[in-house]
C-alpha cells in the first residue's frame, strides 16, 4: 500500500528501478513502465548502489535484508540502504552496524503518510544517517515526498521520532473517539463537535480527517490497519520500558488496540477502536 505509490513517483521522477515485493503479484502492474521485478530481494541491490525498503514491520525487513546481512555484503563499500520502516530503533542499530561492517551506509527514513497522501507526493520523511549517505539519499525522498525532517547522525533517531509521532496520533485518535462519544451519549451534535475544534482548536488533517473518519464509522476500507497500530504501539511500549521512560498513556492505548484486535477488528481501519470507545459506552 506504500510501496507501490512510492515506486510509481519514482518512476515519473525519472528513476529506473529494480523492485522485489514478497508478494510477486503486487508489484506486476510495474512491468509495464519498464520495471525489473526481481524473484529475491537481494537481487535489486547493486555494489554501492542504493536500495529503498518499506515493509510492515520487523521481522519483515529482517526476512528482506537478511539474518546475517546480506543485503549489506551485496551492497557492498559506499552501497546504501534507505530504510523506511516504522521499526524499533534497536532494529535500526543493529541493521546500521551490519552496514558499516561492509564499508556502507544505513539511512533511516520512515515514512510518515497514508498510502493516499503517499500518492499524492505529500508524506514526510524523518531522516538520520551519515551526512555524506543522507545527500545521496534525500534527492530520491524530495522527489516523492512533500518535506523531511533531519534528526541526525544516528540512524535510530528517526524510528524513535516516528513512533513518538504515531503514539500522538494514536492518542488524538482514542480523545476524539471518547469526546465524540462523550457528547453522543448526552445527546449532543459530534458532528458540530468537529466542525467546531476542526477548524480552531485543533485545525490540522489528523483531527479533519480522522475526525470525519471516526465519526462516518468509515473503517472497513482500511489505509492504515488496526493490527499494524498495535503493533507500532507495542514498538513504543518496548522502547519506553528498554530507555525508562514513563508513558502511562500507552498503556490505555494498547489494552484499547488490543481488546479491538481480540474482538475482531484487526483489518478494520485503526480509527475502528472508536467503535471499542462506542461500545463501552453502550451506544
Amino acid at each position: 500500500m506504500m510501496g507501490l505509490p512510492m515506486a510509481r513517483n519514482l518512476i515519473k521522477a525519472g528513476y529506473h528501478l529494480s523492485i522485489y515485493n514478497r508478494s510477486p503479484e503486487k508489484a506486476s502492474s510495474l512491468i509495464d513502465l519498464g520495471v525489473k521485478v526481481k524473484k529475491k530481494s537481494l537481487d535489486v541491490a547493486e555494489p554501492g548502489g542504493i536500495v529503498m525498503s518499506c515493509v510492515s514491520e520487523d521481522r519483515a525487513l529482517t526476512a528482506v535484508v537478511g539474518e546475517n546481512g546480506e543485503l549489506a555484503e551485496r551492497l557492498g563499500r559506499d552501497g546504501i540502504h534507505i530504510s523506511m520502516s516504522t521499526i524499533l530503533p534497536k532494529t535500526a542499530a543493529r541493521l546500521a552496524f551490519q552496514q558499516s561492517g561492509f564499508g556502507g551506509y544505513y539511512v533511516s527514513a520512515p515514512v510518515m503518510g497514508r498510502p493516499d497522501s503517499v500518492l499524492a507526493k505529500k508524506q514526510l520523511y524523518f531522516i538520520a544517517g551519515d551526512e555524506k549517505a543522507k545527500k545521496r539519499a534525500i534527492p530520491l525522498l524530495e522527489a516523492i515526498g512533500m518535506k523531511i525532517f533531519d534528526f541526525g547522525g544516528t540512524p535510530e533517531n528517526a524510528n524513535v521520532a516516528k513512533l513518538a509521532a504515531n503514539f500522538l496520533i494514536a492518542s488524538a485518535i482514542e480523545a476524539m473517539a471518547e469526546a465524540f462519544t462523550f457528547v453522543s451519549k448526552n445527546h449532543g451534535d459530534a458532528d458540530k463537535l468537529l466542525e467546531a475544534v476542526g477548524e480552531t482548536l485543533f485545525a490540522c488533517p489528523i483531527y479533519q480527517n480522522y475526525g470525519r473518519q471516526i465519526l462516518d464509522k468509515n473503517y472497513t476500507e482500511p489505509l492504515f490497519k488496526l493490527q499494524l497500530g498495535l503493533k507500532d504501539i507495542r514498538l513504543i511500549a518496548e522502547t519506553a520500558t528498554e530507555s525508562n521512560t514513563p508513558m502511562r498513556f500507552v498503556r490505555v492505548l494498547q489494552d484499547r488496540f488490543s481488546a479491538a484486535v481480540a474482538h475482531g477488528l484487526s483489518s478494520y481501519d485503526w480509527t475502528g477502536i472508536a467503535s471499542e470507545v462506542e461500545s463501552e459506552a453502550g451506544l
